[in-house]
């Protein structure tokens, strides 16, 4: 009988961190104050540019398959709103800007005005209409 109940107990918790997961994946919060994000990350991609607009920053490592999907969205959008970059970067190969910057999983998205602030940022694969949606904010500024 106590087997049993434990096995209900961690089901239940399996399936409430699963519908957690599932709400907030891919949502964009307000951004941890974690200083000008643009110098940090422009110190460790040098080739990188700052849109004219926004710039997304994409953090993605090598076998994140929600990577995959997040570059195409975060490309779509960058290629279809004007002065709107898109920059990815590899998380395993710049440990130290993650640290910098509080980056705890891939992908992670950043959304940097135009001046190189972060406004928001999400973690997991948001979808294109929570990007375009954390945009507008960004005609103002």
């Amino acid at each position: 009988m106590t087997g049993l109940v434990l096995l209900v107990l961690a089901v239940a918790a399996a399936a409430g961190f699963g519908l957690y997961r599932r709400r907030t994946d891919g949502s964009f919060a307000s951004a941890p104050a974690v200083g000008a994000a643009w110098s940090s990350v422009s110190a460790a991609v040098p080739d990188a540019a700052l849109g004219e607009r926004a710039t997304l920053v994409q953090f993605s490592s090598a076998f994140c398959a929600p990577c995959r999907t997040t570059r195409v969205v975060l490309a779509d959008v960058a290629g279809k709103v004007d002065g709107v970059a898109h920059v990815e970067i590899d998380a395993e190969q710049h440990l130290d800007l993650v640290r910098a910057l509080d980056v705890r999983r891939t992908p992670t998205t950043l959304v940097l005005d135009r001046h190189g602030h972060e406004l928001t940022r999400a973690a997991g694969a948001p979808r294109r209409e929570q990007v375009l949606a954390a945009l507008p904010a960004l005609q103002e500024s």
